[in-house]
């Protein structure tokens, strides 16, 4: 791969519930790690904002209206078809019940999550949680 290779930019929703809980989305069939499991989001538009793309994507995806939303971290992560720059944000508020748009799969999960597979940058930002209380 070429390291001068463009970066994509994406928003990661880690939707958090009170009690702890967090919302994983399975990659649907066609998508490059098609059954992987991640948060869910999307690439950024020209001159869209993270927090715009989020809701966006969330609504599109899932069917919720983001309310409260707050950047967390940032990962820049090398795959062996693309670079991407994630934006984790910690979603806290929102309203609606998630449904699969996209016919994608979801669940909720608290550490150690019980899905597999998970794409490798979503193990990275497990791993934070590790470090770090999950508090909504």
């Amino acid at each position: 791969m070429n390291s001068n290779q463009r970066i994509t930019e994406v928003a990661a929703g880690v939707l958090l519930r009170n009690d702890g809980y967090f919302l994983l989305a399975q990659r649907p069939a066609g998508k490059v790690y098609a059954g992987c499991w991640e948060f869910p989001g999307g690439k950024l538009e020209q001159g869209e904002s993270v927090e715009a793309t989020l809701a966006r994507e969330l609504n599109e995806e899932l069917g919720v209206t983001v309310h409260t939303c707050r950047r967390w971290k940032t990962l820049d992560y090398t795959y062996p078809h693309a670079r991407v720059r994630l934006f984790f944000c910690r979603v806290t508020v929102w309203r609606g019940a998630p449904i699969g748009r996209e016919g994608q799969a979801f669940v909720w999960q608290r550490l150690p999550v019980e899905v597999t597979p998970l794409l490798p940058a979503t193990q990275v930002a497990l791993g934070w949680f590790q470090r770090e209380p999950i508090t909504a």
